[in-house]
């Protein structure tokens, strides 16, 4: 079932939805399964699947030079969104990315998703590769996410890369999109940011969800300039507990976010890392209450590698 349809059948009652990223390589994926057990008590209707762009790794030759050589620390999203659908009983949305593949790459993933029943897509530009100072497309793929929304609505209606075929099956993908609420890092304005949403949903995207926030009005605020300027999409909120005190420092490095003082202070007065989790649930749960009082479709919670803290948030929600 399409996100939107999930959404509508819901009735107006908040959804609780999560994110997981595929194990390392070499991994278990039962590792991922006893993170994902307990957080089925409060049946999410769907489950999202992050994908790893490319990373480059030396290897040592036999007369002592290096080889360059391409590897993903973390591949296997699409089997892992189809392994998922198949032991929960849940619609699972993979994150198809332009940075790291090309059109052609993406076509067949795309291909290989309708073979598994997934109708569901996170169309994402990415991240720029480590050893980068900026992102920089495929050279045979897609330079912004709007493009790659662009390709996955084409492809619903028959519109492959190379010729216009009708299938006995159209493909009928729903498509969810990035938005920013602090606007996203690289944008010169968040005005600039709110034009770049405003034409991935013009080019198809069905629903939005938004990148981890941690003052509620910053979303509230983001939600009234999207609508001002006529998207009417769903918006869902995406929700991080602080987990450790490094995130004070790595998550406003990385994301480009700000925190409020209140949590930060609060976080600061911890000892342990433990009392920084329980003020990271703390916080969390706060803010997902307001947001269902502010209306929201769906709670959508950034689990990544563990759970326990998502479950005890999700228990006084839902």
């Amino acid at each position: 079932m399409k996100i939107t349809e999930h959404i509508q059948n819901a009735n107006g009652k908040a959804l609780f939805s999560f994110e997981v990223i595929p194990p390392q390589k070499g991994s278990s994926i039962n590792d991922l399964y006893k993170n994902i057990d307990p957080l089925m008590e409060f049946k999410p209707p769907f489950i999202d699947v992050t994908t790893s762009r490319e990373e480059y790794i030396f290897i040592e030759k036999e007369n002592g030079l290096f080889e360059k050589k391409i590897t993903r620390k973390r591949p296997g999203t699409i089997g892992i969104c189809a392994s998922l659908q198949h032991k929960y009983g849940v619609d699972t949305v993979p994150h198809i990315l332009c940075g790291g593949f090309n059109k052609e790459e993406t076509e067949y993933a795309l291909i290989e998703c309708q073979y598994l029943g997934i109708q569901n897509i996170m169309a994402l530009r990415g991240d720029s590769r480590k050893d980068e100072p900026y992102f920089k497309a495929h050279s045979e793929g897609h330079p912004f996410a709007s493009d790659l929304v662009k390709q996955i609505k084409d492809l619903n209606s028959g519109k492959f890369l190379h010729e216009e075929i009708e299938v006995a099956e159209n493909m009928d993908f729903c498509i969810g999109v990035a938005g920013y609420p602090e606007k996203h890092l690289e944008a010169p304005s968040l005005n600039y940011d709110l034009q770049m949403l405003k034409q991935k949903v013009e080019n198809g995207a069905d629903y939005i969800v938004t990148q981890m926030f941690f003052d509620n009005q910053k979303f509230f605020d983001f939600v009234k300039q999207v609508r001002a300027m006529g998207i009417e999409v769903p918006i869902i909120p995406g929700i991080k507990p602080i987990a450790t005190k490094s995130h004070l420092q790595i998550l406003p490095q990385i994301f480009r976010i700000d925190l409020p003082e209140a949590l930060i202070n609060e976080v600061q007065k911890c000892k342990t890392t433990t009392e920084v989790r329980q003020v990271g649930i703390e916080w969390a749960i706060q803010q997902s209450k307001e947001l269902l009082d502010f209306g929201v479709p769906v709670l959508h919670y950034y689990s990544m590698g563990k759970s326990d803290n998502i479950y005890k948030i999700a228990k006084e929600i839902f």
